[in-house]
């Protein structure tokens, strides 16, 4: 089993990168992704004969899934280890990644793959790979007054032992993954400086749409 990267120096200079809109990834969370376009395919195919990360990032322009080409890219993505992973009939895979850390994205490299690689810097993230970190800042009270107010208003059902178990970065990560905003609202959540200005973000949106009434979108 390949050992989870514990610094960004135990990172490579440059991975696979997987434009997708509206998908944040956060470090020490889990998103599962269905992959049925060829390029993305051998994409797997080829992390997974390697060190199975690959760079999560959405493109500027959201008005495509995963625009083809080399359609300009956010400048903050998130380093995704490649977890869990089946064939899901031929040529189709079902896959689960894992946040480490958010990077940078230095430069786009020429390759022949049909999947697109970079050169990614994550030395200015170091602390994403300490799972608690930042928890001290975050009103978990409030948090958690917004996620019961949010579950009544969008009518669906938490949790509570579950969410009593799990620690405060976790659960802020996660419900902003959840969370039924766009991608640039995403974006913004992924660049947060620290999880207290993520967990207030999160609070802010639900807040802002709570209060403008009418239905409220479902959760991811």
């Amino acid at each position: 089993m390949l050992k989870r990267p514990a610094t960004p120096a135990d990172l490579p200079d440059h991975l696979p990168v997987f434009p997708l809109s509206g998908a944040l990834l956060l470090p020490f969370s889990h998103r599962p992704l269905n992959v049925f376009e060829p390029r993305y395919v051998e994409m797997v195919d080829q992390v997974l004969a390697g060190n199975r990360l690959i760079g999560l990032i959405q493109p500027e322009d959201t008005s495509e899934e995963s625009p083809r080409g080399r359609a300009p890219l956010q400048k903050i993505g998130t380093v995704g280890r490649l977890t869990h992973w089946e064939e899901n009939g031929e040529g189709r895979y079902f896959i689960i990644l894992e946040g480490l850390t958010r990077f940078e994205l230095v430069s786009e490299l020429t390759v022949m793959t049909p999947f697109r690689q970079a050169t990614i810097d994550a030395s200015g993230y170091a602390l994403d790979f300490q799972r608690a970190y930042g928890e001290e800042g975050v009103d978990r009270n409030r948090f958690l007054k917004m996620m019961k107010d949010y579950a009544e208003f969008a009518n669906f059902e938490l949790n509570w032992d579950e969410i009593d178990k799990t620690g405060t970065a976790d659960l802020v990560n996660f419900a902003c993954m959840v969370s039924p905003y766009g991608a640039k609202e995403k974006q913004v959540l992924l660049e947060a400086k620290s999880l207290e200005a993520r967990a207030e973000t999160l609070i802010a949106l639900a807040e802002f749409e709570m209060a403008k009434g009418g239905s409220a979108a479902p959760l991811n």
